[in-house]
């Protein structure tokens, strides 16, 4: 696959595709660690006299935080230290001025992608090659750069529309991703520890099955929504409450599959012993085999109990690959962070090589000064999708790209 080192940049335009999607409150965006994490590669291609056309999509339709990029512009000026022109259009007439008039060095961002209708469907290369997006941009780029990991598990007009058009190198950020989750999913080390959490429960189903069946986990340690419906195919009851909960989201179907899992892999997958609810306005620890688990039928688990933070962290001592996605609980109440943040403490106190993704988790881990994780993932759904040994829509463009292009470009 090309890398962003590979090409001479000076007086080229370059699309550069990022994920800039990030939390709003009130309307404004209250996070800058995804723009943090591209400004090297944003830098190296202005540093090398690019013209660059950078497109970002955020939230989807009908959000609250379905906002123009017009912010995105200014946070990544004011971190950059140069002017982003915020361009009010995607593919149109005033955009395409816009890519046209740009000089090297200089830098605008496109309105949010997801305006345009193209760019909310998946669809197949050669689809998305053939929508308006692509056709008219194409004829003004030279080289399409990709550094947005967290959505590399989609196949959107933007991120591999332009792969049999134009030579399309993986940005910084983009490698750095590839290269330790690879190096976590491929390791012989052991033990290797998969810690699932979050409410992405089918995802995480499709992990554990992949890892377990292919031999690259040894335990897998579960909290959140995911550890609840595990809890469930073990055959305990988590109470009325829990159980409205999880079917008005659509997940006590998942516990067929769960329960499949656990009689192929029973000793292997690790659930929680005890849970924390509210009660009477303060944080209540329930044993699973305690009387007082009649309370679940009324209050919602809000988080796991210290009990099982405490087993989870003997066990993550002693590993040496860590893999963990999503929070144990809701952790933005912080009387029920307990199981995150001791997760994830115990991660980083650990000697292993880890990596910890999911946007809740990482919120958390900046929230709490957790220090020690040896890479954080820009991608919660993409590092699921990479971990349940599914190919990447993104990964399979920039192989096409290269096989397309790389001859041409040797001889250039």
């Amino acid at each position: 696959m090309f890398k962003l080192t590979d090409f001479d940049y000076h007086g080229k335009t370059v699309f550069l595709r990022v994920d800039l999607n990030s939390p709003v409150k009130d309307g404004r965006i209250i996070s800058d660690a995804r723009f943090r994490g591209v400004l090297p590669t944003v830098l190296y291609l202005l540093e090398h006299g690019a013209k660059v056309v950078i497109g970002t999509h955020q939230s989807k339709p009908y959000r609250e935080d379905y906002i123009t990029t017009e912010q995105h512009a200014e946070i990544l000026g004011r971190l950059l230290g140069v002017d982003v022109e915020y361009v009010e259009d995607i593919f149109g007439k005033c955009a395409r001025e816009s890519i046209k008039s740009l000089k090297p060095g200089e830098a605008l961002i496109l309105e949010n992608l997801r305006f345009a209708a193209e760019e909310v469907k998946y669809k197949s290369i050669e689809e998305c090659e053939n929508t308006f997006f692509v056709k008219k941009l194409a004829p003004l780029i030279d080289y399409v750069v990709n550094d947005a990991f967290a959505a590399a598990h989609r196949s959107q007009p933007s991120l591999v529309g332009f792969a049999r058009l134009r030579p399309m190198a993986m940005g910084f950020l983009m490698e750095k991703e590839v290269k330790a989750l690879s190096r976590a999913y491929e390791s012989y080390e052991r033990p290797k520890v998969y810690v699932l959490g979050g409410a992405k429960v089918s995802d995480s189903l499709r992990v554990a099955m992949n890892v377990l069946k292919s031999g690259r986990a040894d335990v897998i340690l579960t909290g959140g929504l995911v550890g609840q419906i595990f809890t469930l195919a073990k055959g305990y009851d988590l109470g009325e409450a829990n159980i409205e909960f999880m079917d008005k989201k659509g997940l006590i179907k998942f516990v067929g599959l769960a329960e499949e899992i656990l009689n192929e892999f029973y000793p292997q997958i690790r659930t929680p012993v005890d849970f924390a609810v509210e009660y009477k306005g303060e944080r209540l620890e329930i044993d699973l085999l305690s009387d007082e688990k009649r309370l679940f039928d009324e209050h919602p688990i809000l988080d796991i109990g210290s009990r099982t933070v405490e087993k989870y962290g003997e066990m993550l001592k002693k590993a040496r690959i860590i893999v963990a996605n999503g929070p144990m609980g809701v952790f933005e109440r912080e009387e029920f962070a307990v199981g995150t943040v001791g997760v994830f403490r115990a991660i980083g106190e650990s000697s292993a090589f880890s990596v910890v993704g999911g946007g809740h988790s990482i919120a958390s881990i900046y929230q709490h000064n957790i220090t020690g994780i040896s890479h954080i993932s820009t991608g919660g759904g993409a590092m699921l999708s990479f971990f349940a040994g599914e190919k990447l829509p993104v990964l399979e463009a920039f192989r096409i790209s290269y096989e397309k292009f790389r001859k041409k470009m040797a001889g250039s």
